[in-house]
């Protein structure tokens, strides 16, 4: 499809590895933006990211791209201590704000986006709710074809035990859980679209990182329904949603890393025989999550749509993350308001 003719002009902050490779990428591909900047801590690497990336201009600094008038919207991939520090100040510049995950360290800090002005957006970049698998699964679910949503079981994991990778610092913001964790958490309150009343956690951290690289919790959203999942950083890497329902069961094969533009696959089992032999495939057309995400957030800057996660849902999923570190500290099940 076509770009709009008045596309919105992309900043990058950093030139992290999932901006460069992943999110530009999607811009480049989506219908409402193109990125027109990106920014680093030294010139030189802005202006080689700028260069391979096609991208017009290049900033060695922050601030410097944030005081740019031409620039509309700024993705924010910086580690996660810089994420609220730098949207507060990209939105004081009068830019609208699409923040890496998670979008803070805990919930007090990402309270200080529900006071940003209402006229510049502001939300946290899942971009598996906008990719057309989860979109397509929902639909299945609601349709009742898998009868009542009872049970979601999910597996995220990936070995990485560099000192240096900032997954493993603790101080500012590393581990399994805010990493990871967060993907599974979102899918609970995506396909159960409600919220849990309690959490429960079970934490292995590293000896010398300090960070959970082994993370098991198990989420109630009363009424019987529940998410329980696991998530290491020092595991191999492997990824799946399960959602068992009172008729049959969906399986969402590759749910949070699915491949640019490639097809992906849904599987639904009634349960009639074993070893998944009773379960038959659908294809969900090819896509980029990141794209697709970008427009979503493009058409709300363009006032076509609502935004449909801003702040409020930010604070909220670090709300829940913050209670599964609660329930480390207590050993036991922590309520939510």
């Amino acid at each position: 499809m076509s770009k709009d003719q008045n596309p919105i002009r992309w900043g990058t902050l950093s030139t992290a590895k999932i901006g460069a490779e992943k999110v530009m990428p999607g811009i480049q591909r989506s219908q409402t933006g193109v990125p027109a900047a990106i920014a680093s801590r030294g010139l030189e690497r802005a202006q080689a990211a700028a260069s391979g990336l096609g991208i017009e201009k290049a900033y060695g600094s922050y601030e410097e791209l944030l005081a740019d008038p031409d620039i509309d919207a700024i993705y924010n991939p910086l580690p996660n201590h810089l994420h609220v520090p730098m949207t507060l100040k990209a939105v004081e510049a009068g830019k609208h704000v699409l923040c890496e995950k998670p979008i803070a360290l805990n919930a007090e800090e990402a309270r200080q986006l529900l006071d940003l002005p209402k006229d510049r957006l502001v939300a946290e970049g899942f971009m598996v709710r906008a990719h057309p698998q989860w979109i397509r699964a929902r639909e299945i679910i609601r349709s009742g074809a898998l009868g009542e949503l009872r049970a979601i079981q999910s597996f995220f994991s990936y070995f990485n035990a560099d000192p240096g990778n900032i997954r493993n610092k603790a101080d500012i913001g590393g581990g399994a859980l805010l990493d990871i964790g967060c993907y599974p958490m979102v899918a609970g309150r995506y396909f159960f679209e409600d919220e849990p009343k309690r959490v429960l956690s079970l934490i292995d951290r590293d000896p010398d990182f300090g960070t959970d690289r082994l993370t098991s919790a198990l989420l109630d959203f009363g009424q019987g329904r529940r998410l329980d999942f696991t998530v290491s950083t020092q595991l191999v890497p492997y990824q799946r949603v399960n959602l068992f329902g009172s008729k049959a069961r969906l399986e969402i094969m590759v749910p949070f890393n699915a491949l640019q533009e490639s097809e992906t696959t849904l599987r639904i089992d009634d349960g009639s025989g074993f070893a998944d032999v009773s379960a038959t495939t659908e294809t969900v057309s090819p896509s980029d999550q990141y794209a697709e995400l970008v427009d979503v957030f493009g058409r709300a800057i363009k006032g076509e749509i609502d935004l449909p996660y801003g702040p409020a849902d930010a604070v909220q999923n670090m709300a829940i993350l913050d209670a599964m570190f609660e329930s480390e500290k207590q050993d036991g099940w922590v309520s939510l308001s």
